[in-house]
């Protein structure tokens, strides 16, 4: 049967997927075949982990460890986040921050750039201290932060070879609540942008581009001290049962609400990872503009809006730190995240990017590497001042250009 990706918007065209067991195993394969992709959690909604055969490292042993005295934690990347916060836990141990979902891989979320919520929070490629990968000679490449290229190694779309251990800051557990706030006007949102997106450590305002803002999700970290209660977040009302994000579905299978705290990681992520929030019936798209030009671009969509809300199940503005990584969207820039959830309709999502697209071009909008986009490389490479770098370094480290598809030709201009 043909293997699709987690949307099922995509059917792999490769007809083999290896599944090593050993790092021996994977050297000779990546050594020995002409054309490969590493497959991850599959929750990517475009082509970027197809291509001629497939390789998934959920075989090799996941061999979680910690070493206190650096502050680290090493693993295999096929390793999902909700089971590693989990090992992270039972030793008083945490990360810096999570995605939505914990349902996603750890090599996938780093090598896309795939984030958390916070105006202080770096990506979760940011907590990447060291890493080692299988280039496609073969050898074992390691890098640790601070060495000669790291800053494009990490976040490379498995451009440049197969990641086989990836090694995580990690700090002291800590606890989170989580308050929503109801019917936000859009004037009160634009006005005061940066004061609803400093309510806590990590917010989430959450639309369908109607008359109102549907809800502002606020996390924050609880410490020794008195807790902050708000009553109102610049005209929101706190929230009097629990939310789904998208008003209407029962909220059974997201995190707990209503100030409740609880450990980091079942509060960071939107939905608890016993359960998966859909069957995958959606599509996916994202763009990441300046968070100073946040206002503009909001109000930018807010005018075309009659022209995509029929498609769109919710969608999710969020702020990030800036970081150094290469071909990260934060790169050089604190950012504003403007990610949609669409139905299931593929070309009606093709139409709704070809008028969002250009709307978002004056801010030099860079779409998330793993969801659905238009821009190619030429539109791009602009939009990524180390771009030439990073070309020259998968020439080097890949010559053959073992790991090179079209699809990353079209993006990359590979």
């Amino acid at each position: 049967m043909p293997e699709t990706n987690w949307a099922g918007n995509l059917t792999y065209r490769a007809a083999t997927i290896h599944r090593p067991t050993s790092l021996d195993e994977l050297r000779e394969r990546v050594a020995n075949t002409p054309r490969l992709r590493v497959l991850g959690s599959r929750h990517s909604f475009n082509a970027i982990a197809d291509g001629d055969e497939l390789v998934s490292l959920e075989a090799l042993p996941a061999a979680i460890e910690i070493d206190r005295d650096a502050a680290t934690v090493s693993l295999n990347p096929a390793v999902r986040y909700g089971v590693l916060a989990e090992h992270l836990q039972q030793h008083g141990l945490a990360l810096h921050n999570l995605a939505s979902l914990p349902h996603i891989s750890v090599g996938g979320a780093v090598a896309t750039a795939t984030h958390g919520s916070g105006d202080a929070q770096g990506n979760l490629a940011t907590a990447v201290a060291a890493l080692e990968l299988v280039t496609s000679d073969g050898e074992l490449l390691r890098v640790r932060r601070g060495d000669p290229d790291f800053d494009g190694i990490v976040v490379a779309l498995g451009a440049l070879g197969a990641v086989t251990r990836i090694t995580l800051d990690a700090e002291p557990t800590y606890d989170v609540r989580q308050d929503v706030f109801e019917g936000m006007a859009w004037d009160a949102l634009l006005d005061e942008l940066g004061v609803v997106m400093a309510a806590g450590d990590s917010v989430s305002v959450f639309t369908r581009w109607g008359e109102d803002v549907d809800q502002v999700w606020v996390k924050t970290r609880v410490g020794a001290g008195p807790q902050e209660i708000r009553d109102d977040l610049v005209g929101a009302r706190p929230a009097t049962v629990d939310r789904h994000p998208i008003l209407g579905i029962d909220p059974v299978n997201c995190t707990p609400q209503l100030g409740r705290p609880g450990p980091w990681f079942e509060r960071l992520p939107h939905f608890r990872m016993g359960f998966t929030p859909s069957n995958g019936d959606e599509l996916q798209s994202e763009f990441h503009v300046a968070r100073v030009d946040g206002p503009e671009a909001i109000a930018a969509l807010r005018a075309i809006a009659p022209s995509f809300a029929a498609l769109v199940q919710v969608t999710e503005l969020r702020t990030i730190a800036a970081d150094a990584l290469w071909l990260s969207t934060q790169h050089g820039r604190d950012t504003l995240a403007i990610h949609f959830t669409w139905v299931s309709d593929a070309a009606g999502v093709e139409r709704a990017l070809a008028a969002i697209e250009p709307a978002l071009a004056p801010f030099a909008a860079r779409p998330h590497w793993g969801k659905v986009f238009r821009a190619t490389a030429e539109e791009l490479a602009p939009r990524y001042p180390r771009h030439a770098e990073f070309l020259a370094l998968m020439e080097r480290l890949d010559p053959r250009g073992a790991f090179v598809d079209d699809w990353l030709r079209d993006r990359l201009g590979c």
